[in-house]
């Protein structure tokens, strides 16, 4: 009788592992991104200003990944990287410059066959899985999602958006599916310095035909009921971030940005301490308004009783200043603009409620080769691109430095929180920042005797493993 119980636990084992293999073998993947959603910005992050549940429960039921950053922190050259696995700056637009910002981004109007065959969408397509994508787009022709093999679901970025993805959900499609949902917000803070600002034709066509953005933008403005200014600024608004005065000595190349566009040049020149609390105030509602949506999302899977067989994957393309050094919107090297969340949850097949700060996690190089892995095969695209599965699962050779482009330059960051920043210009303007002495980047250490070893190091880094 004990040996048939130990053949029967024995076979019990073998068919859970057998269940566990087929599940974790293709699995549904859902990845969920929102706009311009700084690493701060959930109440999981310790951030008391706002409430998201929502994407609270993604960090509670998997692992939080407090140091990733996108390959280069504005729209359409971070979207980019997550179709192709690569580096922006690997593409050139159609006058032949590499890409770093937004309108050259728009205007690459060829891809070679090397990247049409490594996209996501083109390993996951051999892997069996259908594909779908709705949301937010902003990519150049030849990486449209649907040129690529992707079923567009919603052209909505908002509420719409979230019922149409629960939708697919509660179908229970017959094959695995990879479903990206790209929802906009917390993106229509933009509005709030273009509008105050708007003085070029541009600024004025943008809030002109911005209407469900503004709309949207005003709902978030809109102080509690019956809270006078004084009552308003005292116990609700957040406060200024440390790090709310210009850095001393700010490179040339920061200041350039602000100069290109009139309406970040003026905020930072006229807003009031009080018109950048109301703004830090509007960023937290949107944000809040988002996790809603998300949470339509995660209710469907959970209540068509998919949880176990779907990992979620969320994250945001880049952040935002957020009043940190009298700026808003993004496209600088500073955290609040290139250090966004990433959260990993698939119930009972990876750690719950971890919180990782040590590595160095790119969700525009390491998105590909994570979602493939799990997806049963060993995409790549870029080989400095690394898959966070095998993380999950003991890996202990992981990168210790990591690369970033900016449009005002390229960057490397250490796991140990050094930050070294090469700026674009005639002075070429090199900083080495200290996230440990100095978290919110006030200053920079650059002259420093203490740090001349670890600058020599990064510098090499720069020029022999990240940047030609």
């Amino acid at each position: 009788m004990i040996k048939l119980r130990v053949v029967l636990l024995v076979f019990a084992i073998l068919m859970v592992r057998s269940s566990y293999a087929q599940n974790t073998e293709k699995p549904n993947i859902i990845y969920i991104f929102t706009d311009q959603q700084n690493a701060s910005m959930m109440s999981c992050a310790g951030n008391e200003w706002l409430k998201t549940p929502a994407m609270d429960y993604i960090a509670e039921n998997g692992v939080r990944f407090t140091r990733a950053y996108v390959t280069n922190p504005v729209c359409t050259p971070s979207r980019i990287s997550l179709m192709t696995g690569r580096f922006p700056g690997s593409f050139t637009d159609n006058k032949g410059d590499k890409v770093y910002e937004n309108w050259g981004a728009i205007r690459v109007s060829e891809i070679s066959d090397e990247v049409k065959n490594t996209t996501i969408a083109s390993w996951l397509k051999k892997a069996g899985y259908d594909l779908y994508f709705g949301g937010k787009q902003h990519l150049p022709k030849p990486l449209l999602p649907e040129a690529h093999g992707f079923t567009i679901f919603s052209k909505d970025e908002r509420s719409e958006l979230a019922k149409d993805a629960a939708k697919i959900i509660n179908s229970k499609p017959r094959n695995p599916y990879f479903m990206v949902v790209s929802l906009i917000n917390p993106h229509d803070i933009c509005y709030m310095a273009i509008r105050d600002f708007a003085e070029t034709d541009h600024e004025k066509r943008l809030v002109s035909t911005g209407v469900q953005e503004v709309s949207t933008l005003d709902k978030a403005l809109v102080k509690p009921k019956g809270v006078t200014d004084d009552e308003f600024y005292k116990s609700y608004a957040p406060p200024l971030p440390p790090n709310y005065e210009p850095q001393e000595g700010e490179p040339k190349a920061i200041q350039a940005l602000l100069n290109q566009r009139n309406f970040r040049k003026k905020a930072r020149e006229e807003y009031t301490d009080e018109n950048w609390r109301l703004h830090r105030w509007a960023y937290c509602r949107l944000t809040e308004t988002v996790d809603h949506q998300i949470q339509t999302v995660l209710d469907a899977v959970r209540e068509s009783g998919q949880e176990e067989n779907t990992l979620i994957v969320f994250s945001s393309d880049h952040g935002d200043m957020d009043s940190s050094h009298r700026m808003e919107h993004k496209s600088t090297p500073y955290e609040e603009s290139a250090n966004v969340p990433f959260l990993m949850m698939w119930k009972g097949k990876i750690p719950a409620g971890v919180v990782d700060d040590k590595h160095l996690i790119s969700n525009g190089l390491d998105l590909l080769p994570t979602i493939t892995d799990y997806a049963g095969l060993k995409g790549a695209s870029d080989p400095r691109g690394l898959s966070i599965k095998s993380l999950l699962e003991g890996e202990t050779n992981w990168r210790k430095t990591l690369g970033v482009e900016t449009e005002v330059g390229r960057m490397v960051v250490h796991e140990d929180g050094y930050k070294f920043i090469r700026y674009f210009g005639v002075d070429e303007e090199e900083q080495l920042l200290d996230l440990n002495l100095d978290p919110f980047e006030t200053k920079h250490f650059t002259t420093s005797d203490d740090h001349k070893n670890i600058l020599a190091n990064l510098r090499l880094d720069f020029e022999t493993v990240w940047f030609d």
